[in-house]
């Protein structure tokens, strides 16, 4: 059985009952910001601090790629892709697509999303929508440019600073023309907005209003951090009278979120209840370099005929090797694999086989050999049908429809053999 994309996944951030059965990833590919927010300091790495902003480390799209990887093979219940910083999605656009291609071309049942300022999202709307991002949430803390001035010290766009009212007008055309534009491509949409007392604490339900008119989905008010090193540092935070009278107002005019969590912008787990690891797990693939095409030229696959990927690791005797050639994808040779019964020295011996593979395709496989040869470099995809499909995924990196956990062999269901490798 295949696995299809699946959008009537709940989003733990959306739907409040999900975020005790969905997990989700924030990604930090995103380091750069086109605007400076006066209550913001983005700190890279403080592990002891939850807000937005702060990551433990950045990763480029390929280090992120890997460490989703291996996320998914350490939470059962990871549903949501999110890239929501250090700094904005769209001051990192590039870096940002890319990581969510990656991803989509081997995940096409994760939903994704993004969260961002809004100030440079409009020329990427359509790609979202292709890559099939599900949920977008904006940041607009104002509607009145007089009042979005008293935010934000300066505005970058299309490669000019703009401060000011003149700053405020040009981030709030770009804001609010998103969210129709958003909505008529079928996207869910979420705005934030900061309670900062004095500036615009009176003002958010205008912003709400505003918003729901033109197609907003969802607003989540949040309380400002008083963040050391900010323009705001000394701005008394919202207490708990003046967020409820917020969200009270907010609500007359749309749906409101009442579980924001104020994620890291590497958050990993269910929402509230991260995994505590992660920050070692981000480090360690922060310093992977990236193989060269000349490194890792082929795939392998499982088959017993040549024309399917049809195979378990295990019982797969050999390897055909398959390279991307100028006239399509080319056989190269039939490798032989390590001989079973030798425990997981078979694997590190596969995984020595596979050193000039960067990747490898079968039907099924056990979860240890998958962390022996992943780990060495080449990723294994599970995945049942033609092997054109999978090397049409892996080389030009479009969606393979991988096989579900639940469906795929797993070692021991029908096994008698005595864990030495697969006799």
């Amino acid at each position: 059985m295949t696995k299809e994309t699946n959008t009537n996944i709940a989003h733990p951030c959306f739907d409040k009952e999900a975020k005790h059965s969905h997990a989700r990833v924030h990604l930090p590919v995103a380091p750069n910001c086109n605007i400076q927010c006066n209550y913001c300091n983005r700190q890279f790495d403080c592990v002891n601090e939850s807000r937005p902003g702060v990551t433990s480390t950045v990763l480029k799209p390929f280090q992120a790629f890997e460490y989703f990887r291996a996320l998914e093979d350490k939470l059962d219940n990871l549903s949501v892709v999110g890239i929501a910083g250090p700094g904005d999605p769209f001051a990192n656009a590039e870096e940002t697509m890319e990581t969510m291609e990656r991803i989509k071309a081997e995940y096409p049942d994760k939903l994704f999303c993004v969260s961002t300022n809004g100030l440079n999202l409009y020329p990427y709307i359509d790609k979202l929508a292709k890559v099939g991002v599900s949920h977008v949430t904006i940041t607009i803390n104002a509607i009145d440019p007089a009042i979005t001035a008293k935010v934000y010290k300066w505005v970058r766009f299309n490669k000019k600073v703009y401060r000011g009212i003149e700053g405020a007008e040009v981030l709030l055309e770009q804001q609010l023309k998103c969210i129709p534009a958003l909505k008529g491509k079928g996207i869910i949409v979420k705005i934030n907005s900061v309670i900062m007392p004095g500036i615009n604490d009176e003002h958010i339900v205008e912003v709400a209003r505003v918003c729901s008119e033109l197609g907003a989905d969802v607003f989540n008010c949040i309380p400002m951090i008083a963040t050391k090193g900010t323009e705001f540092e000394n701005l008394q935070q919202p207490d708990s009278k003046m967020v409820f009278k917020t969200r009270m107002q907010v609500s007359e005019h749309i749906e409101l979120m009442s579980h924001c969590s104020r994620c890291r912008a590497d958050a990993a787990g269910l929402l509230g209840k991260d995994l505590k690891d992660t920050h070692v797990m981000l480090k360690e693939f922060a310093k992977r370099e990236p193989f060269t095409e000349e490194e890792r030229p082929y795939v392998a696959v499982a088959t017993r005929e040549g024309l399917l990927v049809n195979m378990h690791l295990g019982e797969a005797k050999s390897f055909y090797i398959f390279r991307k050639s100028p006239k399509g994808f080319q056989f190269v040779e039939e490798r032989q694999s390590p001989k079973a019964g030798t425990g997981d020295n078979r694997w590190l011996d596969m995984a020595r086989l596979m050193k000039d593979c960067r990747a490898l395709l079968v039907s099924g496989v056990g979860e240890n050999p998958k962390a022996i040869i992943s780990s060495c470099g080449t990723r294994i995809i599970e995945m049942t049908g033609l092997i054109d499909e999978g090397l049409d995924g892996i080389y030009n990196h479009k969606p393979i429809r991988s096989i579900a956990k639940q469906d795929a062999f797993r070692c021991g269901s029908n096994c008698k053999g005595n864990a030495q490798g697969c006799a």
